[in-house]
């Protein structure tokens, strides 16, 4: 079947939440995920979890949405002028983590189908999305495990598929205004459509369940580092980055808000404490150097 079937889409999703909530709660001894359902003002609706307070994750949002508008937001239509006036619906899970100890990365996933309908003309659909890694004090072996498990999660589909979509993703976690990647960077992929709607739905589905693969491992082997001010500190700073990327560049907040999406929702990928540093510099030869030098800027890990 290639007709798209965003009821399908949605079923994978939240069932996808759920697995991705279970298993981050089984890294915390107490903490568990609250639970938030939404309505969205023009139809359709969310259901949020967000874990706080955690002994392995400080917060950690699990976002699922299902939305409906008459018409896509301009940050959707900036680079597809030819869906105005089309009405959309959206479903998706988005995702970021920020983990307590500041030798386990935040990491980032998000996985998306957009379906934009006009009448009498036929429908234009589309699956995006991705996962990225955001080290503080970051392991070169972390690194190549995480590509080493991106690369699995796209080889099925072909060998050109992980090398461009990992390109795209340090491409678009880049803050130009630092001259720096958010990260050691994952995947990231946009418009997916050329597949059609089965293979890209297969597609989609290696994304989002390879996320909790790559991640969790590097979570369980870094949870228990021991770790002072200094590191704290240093993590609190490289958070502001995070926002400042999330608020400035990134497309999917942007979509969020300019399509009436739930505030609450829509930024509680941001950190729950973050610091800023006037003209700060890390010490020549640091480990704080290190990351500067050696991680946020794109390199072929594998």
């Amino acid at each position: 079947m290639n007709t798209p079937d965003i009821l399908q889409v949605k079923a994978y999703l939240q069932d996808l939440q759920e697995s991705i909530c279970l298993a981050l709660e089984n890294e915390e001894p107490e903490a568990r995920f609250m639970e938030d359902l939404w309505q969205h003002n023009c139809g359709g609706g969310g259901r949020t979890r967000v874990l706080t307070g955690g002994k392995t994750f400080e917060q950690g949002g699990v976002n699922f949405s299902h939305v409906f508008g008459r018409n896509l937001p301009p940050s959707a239509t900036a680079h597809r002028p030819e869906l105005a006036g089309r009405t959309f619906q959206a479903v998706g899970v988005s995702l970021v983590i920020h983990p307590l100890n500041p030798y386990i990365p935040t990491s980032h996933a998000n996985v998306r189908f957009f379906l934009a309908e006009k009448e009498d003309e036929a429908p234009v659909w589309w699956f995006g999305g991705g996962f990225d890694l955001t080290p503080y004090y970051p392991f070169e072996e972390d690194a190549v495990f995480w590509h080493t498990i991106a690369r699995n999660a796209c080889l099925p589909f072909g060998e050109d598929v992980y090398p461009r979509f990992k390109r795209w993703c340090d491409e678009y976690f880049f803050l130009k205004h630092r001259n720096e990647t958010r990260g050691v960077g994952g995947l990231f992929f946009d418009d997916l459509n050329a597949w059609g709607f089965d293979r890209c739905f297969e597609f989609l589905r290696s994304v989002g369940d390879h996320y909790i693969k790559a991640y969790i491992p590097i979570v369980q082997k870094r949870k228990d580092a021991p770790y002072g001010e200094r590191e704290r500190e240093f993590q609190l700073y490289r958070r502001g980055r995070y926002v400042e990327f999330n608020l400035v560049y990134d497309r999917g907040t942007l979509f969020g808000l300019q399509s009436g999406g739930r505030t609450e929702s829509i930024l509680m990928s941001l950190p729950p404490v973050a610091h800023w540093r006037y003209n700060w510099k890390p010490q020549e030869g640091s480990a704080e150097d290190n990351l500067y030098k050696n991680y946020l800027k794109p390199r072929e890990w594998l």
